[in-house]
């Protein structure tokens, strides 16, 4: 693919793939526990009544599958489009309990 074809990204999608990960997540506010999780589970998070973000880090994961997923969850949750995730990576969205 070339310059040319390549899918055009938005500048938000751009702040979001290459901004230091700490400063997004300080930016937006995000706090961050991290879990003992089984293996297939790469991270989650959870939007509060208040709207503030909190995201679920599998503990003794490797940084750059951190990376790859907090970005992608951060995305998701501000609503910016970004390029599809590598396989096996995918989000997955749960609808909140109703009530």
């Amino acid at each position: 693919m070339t310059v040319a074809q390549a899918p055009q990204v938005h500048s938000a999608a751009l702040r979001l793939l290459n901004a230091p990960l700490p400063q997004l997540l300080a930016e937006h506010d995000v706090d961050v526990v991290e879990i003992e999780a089984a293996p297939g589970f790469t991270g989650g998070t959870f939007q509060r009544r208040d709207g503030s973000l909190l995201f679920v880090r599998p503990a003794g994961r490797p940084v750059a599958e951190w990376e790859i997923t907090a970005r992608a969850l951060l995305g998701r949750a501000l609503r910016v489009a970004l390029p599809p995730l590598p396989a096996p990576f995918e989000v997955t969205e749960v609808p909140a309990p109703r009530g």
